[in-house]
């Protein structure tokens, strides 16, 4: 009989082939790269644990690998309050409770805690449901449960000194939500238990196949081999409903779809480069944008630091602080110039933003691409550091995305149905490619950053470090640059 943890049933939700693999042939599972990021996550979740259980200074902690019977243990001792809690029931459901107390009339409180800022309720994980699954586990051994809190961290909390873990989290009552959907959440336990067990199943197409992209399970490839390059999946912003239908009529290449097939007009155009074998180019639409354009044009990208538990004064859980900018200034000449900033250590990004000001003044139009992320960071210094309103609030009026190109007036098939720069310059510029960088992406580089920064173990070259995230860094803002000319020349 195989055990259910916690994790073990949210993929069931999401995929029950994909769990039935891993528990059944996990030779044949796809083993996804255990990334550093990865790791920083589970990390930050400990420390948001650790802030919670001071919620509960008596409370006992348990070994964190603590076995049902010593959990049983303690509790016959007449001890009320658990960290790390372990209950298995006689089908084999596994649950490890954060944070357990019990109340004067004997009965239990069972806190959950997250390390996001809010109660996540989305088909992908659901923390009602991960609250139903430990309460199924102590009623199943006997046990009353008649409250049920989620704890997670306070989106509105500014770190100003110490962290007070009264202010930095927030305790949320879910009983009367859990106890809603509980009935269904019990077969959804049983229905999992029952599906792991099972000798065999077709191994030859998982559920994922109704769901977009964005929702397939880590073995859909191993499920659908016969899922052709160019497929229906790869549609930008197609939906489960759309994907259903045409499943349902046996379509799953972009060629196939029917030609009076409801899709809209960015999708429509995504289908006809397919068909055409050529992109789809508005050029007199390019030039229009392009032209309106002021110089100098300014590059721009930044790199971002955030962390679940602020590390520093003046921010929030998860704030992104930018740490790195890279500036290509194109004049109207077509001469260029390159500006680059590194930040030291982790602290608010003044010195980032003096340095972006000294390079560009106040002039001419800024570049980015998928510029919301780079405007939602200036809105968030505006706030940490008013004082450069003037600088901020000028790159945000004069913001140009270039990747909007990319969504309506240069389509192409090639790009997979997406418009990320890692999609469209292999395309067209396969001469740029990040594949020879050591860091590969804005995560990587968050990560390495912040080691190098935060870490007093690190023992890796710090300056070798510093020119990889540079190189980096560089390369978003030269290929945004040489893609610009790339668009001119083909008008």
């Amino acid at each position: 009989m195989h055990q259910l943890t916690k994790t073990d049933f949210i993929q069931y939700l999401n995929c029950p082939e994909s769990l039935w693999l891993l528990k059944n042939k996990p030779e044949d599972f796809p083993k996804g790269e255990f990334s550093l990021f990865l790791e920083k996550l589970i990390k930050e979740g400990y420390e948001v644990e650790e802030y919670a259980q001071k919620l509960f200074p008596n409370a006992i902690k348990l070994p964190d690998f603590g076995s049902a019977e010593l959990t049983k243990q303690e509790i016959d001792k007449g001890n009320t309050q658990f960290f790390q809690a372990t209950f298995v029931t006689e089908k084999g459901v596994f649950a490890r409770i954060d944070i357990l107390e019990k109340k004067e009339d004997d009965t239990w409180h069972i806190y959950e805690v997250k390390s996001s800022t809010s109660i996540k309720k989305d088909k992908k994980h659901n923390h009602l449901k991960d609250a139903c699954f430990q309460k199924y586990a102590m009623l199943e051994n006997g046990y009353k449960v008649s409250q049920v809190s989620i704890i997670h961290l306070n989106k509105d909390y500014v770190k100003q000194g110490e962290i007070q873990p009264e202010q930095l989290l927030e305790v949320v009552n879910v009983t009367e939500e859990v106890n809603s959907i509980y009935s269904t959440v019990v077969n959804e336990i049983n229905g999992a238990i029952n599906y792991i067990n099972k000798e065999t199943i077709n191994l030859q197409i998982c559920s994922c196949k109704e769901k977009t992209r964005s929702n397939h399970c880590d073995s859909f490839k191993y499920f659908n081999e016969d899922i052709p390059e160019y497929s229906i999946y790869e549609i930008g912003r197609i939906s489960a409903k759309k994907i259903i239908e045409l499943v349902d009529q046996d379509v799953f290449a972009i060629a196939d779809i029917p030609s009076d097939y409801k899709l809209n007009d960015k999708q429509r155009l995504q289908v006809e480069s397919v068909r055409q074998n050529q992109p789809i180019i508005d050029s007199k639409e390019i030039e229009n944008k392009l032209s309106s354009l002021e110089f100098p044009l300014h590059f721009i990208d930044y790199e971002t630091y955030a962390s679940a538990i602020p590390r520093i004064d003046g921010v929030r859980p998860h704030q992104h602080i930018p740490f790195q900018v890279s500036i290509h200034t194109m004049q109207q000449d077509g001469s260029i110039e390159h500006y680059e900033f590194l930040a030291d250590e982790l602290e608010l990004p003044a010195k980032l933003i003096e340095f972006m000001e000294a390079s560009t003044g106040k002039s001419g139009t800024f570049i980015s691409w998928h510029a919301s992320f780079e405007m939602s960071r200036n809105k968030d210094m505006l706030e940490m550091l008013p004082q450069y309103e003037n600088y901020l609030a000028y790159m945000n009026n004069n913001m140009f995305d270039l990747e909007d190109i990319f969504k309506t007036d240069y389509v192409d098939y090639k790009f997979h149905g997406s418009t990320s720069i890692k999609k469209v310059l292999p395309v067209l510029l396969p001469e740029l490619s990040y594949d020879a960088l050591e860091v590969q992406n804005g995560t990587m580089a968050l990560d390495v950053w912040g080691r190098l920064v935060l870490d007093d173990d690190f023992d890796g070259d710090k300056e070798e470090v510093r020119k990889n995230l540079l190189s980096y860094c560089e390369l978003d803002t030269l290929a945004m640059v040489e893609l610009y000319k790339y668009l001119i020349q083909d008008e």
